[in-house]
């Protein structure tokens, strides 16, 4: 007689580490789905610390500093729901495919990651499972919960240098293959902070890739925010640049539906 055994597969995340995503005002109503990726810094406890120092934990290279409070601020101004992402890109990055290498990096910028170096198939599929797959899921499943098409806004932040050289750009508006929003909330842009499209990354940076997973294949209007972080750096800024944001978005709404 023969005997199958079932070989279950690798686990990343435990019941202690919770879901790799999570939705905040799920009943809001505005026709806006809000989405962070890279909320945060989590680190699962099967991968340790990936190698990383304490500080390097918390930095830029883990997770987008500030956008997920920036993101929950807009959700209630807004009165739309927002998909959270709860793990580290560093795990897996939720705005980038799989199969690209900096879906789980090596390096970023000055940043060594040796906890993602030689990973094996399985490994690189556990995350891809676990993190990437399940956020993806759940945002699909709550664009699909809204009664009219809705539009898409994600939130990310980014550093004042990058290897060593300085962006002037404050807020970034990008786009993937459809401009409107982008280029509406370009329009409405108050002069308090120097606004740009397609900077401090864009399209040709391998940067859109949930926008076009989400946005561009529903025919939905979309646009990714970039804050440059050091304007997110305490309460009273996350809140000044979440009014900032705020009418911005709504007009732009306005406009592209009247376009």
């Amino acid at each position: 007689m023969d005997f199958v055994i079932d070989v279950l597969p690798m686990q990343i995340l435990s019941p202690k580490d919770g879901p790799a995503a999570e939705v905040v005002n799920l009943g809001g109503r505005a026709a806006i789905c809000l989405v962070c990726e890279h909320a945060s810094r989590r680190i699962p406890e099967s991968l340790g610390t990936l190698g990383l120092s304490t500080d390097d934990q918390s930095s830029h290279a883990a997770w987008d500093l500030g956008a997920g409070d920036l993101a929950r601020q807009l959700s209630g101004r807004l009165d739309a729901p927002l998909v959270l992402g709860r793990i580290s890109r560093l795990v897996h990055d939720c705005n980038r495919p799989p199969e690209q290498s900096d879906a789980t990096p090596e390096r970023t910028e000055t940043i060594d990651i040796p906890g993602n170096r030689n990973l094996t198939s399985e490994e690189r599929s556990a995350r891809a499972r676990e993190v990437y797959e399940a956020f993806h899921q759940l945002l699909s499943d709550t664009l699909d919960g809204f009664d009219t098409k809705p539009v898409l806004v994600t939130v990310h932040s980014f550093t004042p240098q990058w290897f060593g050289k300085k962006r002037d750009t404050q807020i970034g508006l990008l786009h993937d293959a459809s401009d409107g929003m982008a280029r509406a909330m370009m329009e409405v842009a108050p002069d308090k902070y120097k606004t740009e499209l397609n900077q401090p990354y864009s399209a040709a940076d391998g940067v859109t890739h949930l926008l076009a997973k989400h946005g561009t294949s529903r025919s939905i209007d979309n646009v990714m925010i970039e804050v440059r972080n050091d304007l997110l750096d305490d309460d009273a800024a996350i809140e000044d640049m979440a009014k900032t944001l705020t009418p911005m978005i709504e007009a732009a709404i306005e406009r592209v539906g009247n376009s």
